[in-house]
């Protein structure tokens, strides 16, 4: 099992940026792949982005493709998601999590992850 805590969430206005940072401890990070979901009000959790364990494969869902990056650093244990021209749409807790099967497609769906952290809250206005 991995220990997974997120940052960076805050109130941003439409069209600015931020970065959110996940740190892992427990096992070994550089195993996992990684993934970020997020959650809006009376909506289901849907996946934004996924890195395989070593950066060389990422997937964006198609509503931030172009406007979030996903990256990794092992050597911190940190995942992170960069994400730029924020839109209202945006707004959600924002999670990551971790999938000891370390890549492939698998990591676009939330059922293939092991373990999840608490969340970041993330409110773009208008």
């Amino acid at each position: 099992q991995v220990q997974l805590v997120e940052s960076g969430g805050r109130l941003v206005q439409a069209g600015g940026s931020l970065r959110l940072s996940c740190a892992a401890s427990g096992r070994t990070f550089s195993n996992y792949g990684m993934g970020w979901f997020r959650q809006a009000p009376g909506k289901e959790r849907e996946f934004v982005a996924a890195i395989s364990w070593s950066a060389g494969r990422s997937y964006y869902a198609n509503s931030v493709k172009g406007r979030f990056t996903i990256s990794r650093d092992n050597g911190k244990n940190t995942e992170y998601l960069q994400m730029n021209s924020l839109k209202p749409e945006d707004t959600a807790v924002y999670y990551c999590a971790a999938d000891d099967l370390g890549g492939g497609v698998r990591l676009t769906s939330a059922s293939n992850y092991d373990d999840w952290g608490q969340g970041t809250q993330v409110t773009v206005s208008s």
